[in-house]
């Protein structure tokens, strides 16, 4: 999986690794290699906030 963080160069992960994006990091994920991928993701919210806001 390549996941890119705001402005920054794009980070490539192997099975296994781990990432930690900060609270209101705009980022995206995409599967950059020719299998199948998947990813377990874990949020701390804060209490009313929304989960995600969806940008262009």
């Amino acid at each position: 999986m390549e996941y890119q963080l705001d402005d920054k160069p794009p980070v490539t992960l192997k099975v296994g690794d781990a990432l930690f994006i900060p609270a209101g990091t705009a980022h995206s994920a995409k599967n950059v290699g020719d299998v199948k991928a998947s990813e377990l993701a874990t949020y701390l919210l804060d209490k009313g906030k929304p989960v995600l806001t969806l940008s262009k």
